[in-house]
């Protein structure tokens, strides 16, 4: 989910916490939990800091380790523990474990948009996205900012997180069931599906899809429950080839092809070099699909310039390309 959500996600288990009798009858333990929660709620995504570096760290590590097994009970202990060395005062039991709560809650709701996690690690490395809750839900996002409204306001916590968590998980359940019609629908269309991508949109009645079959990649959209096919290509495995052995050395590549399951790829020859394009067909958007890594590669087989990540022109691509050239 995105950094607002997650913010307001971890204030709303702050106020699920005054249920907890020893949470409610200490206010500076109270006070401990809510900075807990909401910085537990975001600590995973600290792995942004990557960003800092290049797109390629950043595409490798986002929701990888930072949201693995060992990283959750990390997260949980190192939150928890920093606002203690702070509060030494406070039940550093009942701190952990709404804090602890706050990252496993994170990672989950994590798992059901199409970007997904490697929530798995360290006992598997496959991202796991279920692709039918969008990265920002207004939805989800309103009806925490609705509980807490009425939680500052007065209402009876038990009442008010009991029934604002209630409806959330019935509109996970809903969106669920919605992303399974689909699958069922393509499924009878194309009888030799291997994979499905689906990506929920701010629009309830609006999805993107991407179906692998053993021989096609088809790109649609889903509209009312009315699956319309975009773009087609033919399934063909990366060529073995030198220019592509050069090309997979790349970080920028290497990143794309450790984060995207479903690509299609060019090789394009110009004067002064040849251009490898991998483009990711799970996100296209306005007749453009934005995620791609691009390589270009010297006559003599050596790497000019590259970029991975998220272009929605061709301008801009050449730009970050062209200016990488002088790095």
């Amino acid at each position: 989910m995105d950094t607002a959500t997650h913010i307001v996600m971890g204030v709303s288990l702050a106020g699920l916490a005054t249920l907890d009798p020893v949470v409610q009858s200490d206010p500076a333990l109270f006070n401990a939990v809510l900075i807990g929660t909401i910085v537990g709620s975001h600590a995973p995504d600290f792995d942004t800091v990557f960003k800092m570096k290049d797109n390629a760290t950043y595409i490798r590590h986002h929701r990888g380790a930072s949201h693995s097994i060992p990283a959750i009970i990390m997260w949980g202990l190192l939150v928890s523990g920093v606002i203690y060395l702070f509060a030494p005062e406070v039940s550093f039991l009942h701190l952990w474990l709404w804090t602890f709560l706050a990252v496993i809650i994170h990672v989950t709701v994590d798992l059901f948009n199409a970007y997904g996690t490697q929530a798995l690690r360290p006992f598997s490395s496959k991202w796991i996205a279920k692709g039918f809750i969008n990265t920002f839900d207004p939805y989800i996002f309103s009806l925490n900012v609705v509980g807490i409204i009425a939680w500052t306001l007065g209402a009876n916590p038990a009442y008010t997180w009991i029934t604002i968590y209630s409806v959330i998980i019935l509109y996970y359940i809903k969106r669920y069931l919605d992303k399974r019609e689909i699958v069922n629908k393509i499924k009878e269309h194309f009888p030799d599906t291997l994979e499905i991508a689906t990506s929920p949109t701010l629009k309830q009645n609006y999805w993107r899809v991407a179906i692998t079959t053993k021989e096609r990649f088809y790109v649609g959209k889903v509209e009312n429950r009315h699956i319309e096919i975009v773009d087609e290509f033919k399934k063909i495995p990366l060529p073995d080839l030198p220019i592509i052995d050069v090309a997979k050395t790349d970080d920028n590549i290497a990143a794309f092809l450790n984060f995207s399951p479903v690509y299609r790829w060019e090789i394009n020859e110009f004067d002064n070099y040849t251009e490898v394009r991998l483009i990711d067909l799970r996100y296209r958007s306005n007749d453009y699909y934005p995620f791609v890594a691009v390589v270009k590669i010297s006559p003599e087989l050596e790497i000019i310039s590259s970029y991975t990540g998220w272009i929605f022109s061709e301008h801009k691509l050449q730009r970050k390309l062209y200016a990488s050239d002088f790095v």
